[in-house]
């Protein structure tokens, strides 16, 4: 493991996804998924994350696409509430959401409309 690309990782996923959220994944690991746990944040937050040319806004509105284009509605609401910290708008997420609907199918789009009202409740911005 690189260490430092670790400690980049993990200082990029709590930004996006919170301290709290980070740290409950982190304590909640086992002999099963730590390595995983820890390579993930090392490849996916340190690697990926940690290269500056694309921002945090932008890498946000990329996942939520991709992220929903897989059908993975847990990590897509995640991802959501991590877009909102890194700054994308209930407009952008509403323009995100009609090209998912349009390249991902109009079922998708329902799907993410739902989980996205909810969060943008929770978050005070509906």
């Amino acid at each position: 493991m690189d260490k430092e690309l670790f400690e980049l990782g993990l200082s990029k996923r709590k930004a996006t996804l919170g301290s709290d959220y980070v740290e409950k994944n982190l304590e909640a690991a086992d002999d099963f998924n730590e390595d995983f746990q820890k390579q993930m944040t090392e490849w996916c937050w340190g690697f990926g994350w940690g290269d500056d040319t694309i921002n945090e806004k932008t890498r946000s509105m990329m996942n939520l696409t991709m992220i929903a284009a897989l059908g993975k509605m847990d990590e897509w609401e995640i991802h959501l509430k991590g877009a909102l910290t890194n700054g994308v708008s209930k407009d952008e997420i509403k323009s995100i959401l009609h090209v998912i609907a349009i390249y991902c199918g109009v079922p998708q789009g329902v799907e993410c409309f739902k989980i996205a009202r909810k969060v943008l409740e929770d978050a005070g911005e509906l």
